[in-house]
């Protein structure tokens, strides 16, 4: 008796450990990103490109999103994650005049992500610390 019952507490420990700790890829976007770099960007625009990069953020908050870039008044709207496989995620962004925007994304950690952009180059984005 006293077997079976260590073993549904261990069973139930173990699935709350397990269940407590997983995120929705949408849990994990929350926040706000910061542009920290940009890789596989051609030599001659790197300098330029870094620049615009790290005035590049994401904000993140419930099912909104504000997207700043440089020379640019902020954008606000909706989002929603349309796929997600493992750390890769799509995210649709819509736009309020109607029509959507997609990205792909891959989580590097959860304080750090990849907005890939096209042609193996990739924006790299650091979690804001709260």
């Amino acid at each position: 008796m006293q077997n079976r019952i260590m073993t549904a507490l261990a069973l139930a420990m173990a699935l709350t450990a397990v269940s407590g700790c997983s995120k929705t890829p949408r849990d994990r976007l929350q926040g706000r990103w910061y542009g920290e770099s940009i890789e596989n960007a051609p030599v001659e625009q790197l300098t330029k490109a870094t620049g615009w990069v790290k005035g590049t953020a994401l904000e993140f908050n419930g099912s909104k999103v504000t997207v700043t870039v440089p020379a640019e008044t902020p954008r606000s709207g909706t989002f929603k994650v349309t796929k997600a496989e493992g750390d890769q995620v799509t995210v649709a962004f819509l736009r309020p005049e109607g029509g959507l925007d997609e990205a792909q994304f891959r989580f590097a950690t959860d304080q750090s992500l990849r907005w890939e952009i096209g042609d193996g180059r990739a924006i790299v984005l650091a979690k804001a610390k709260n």
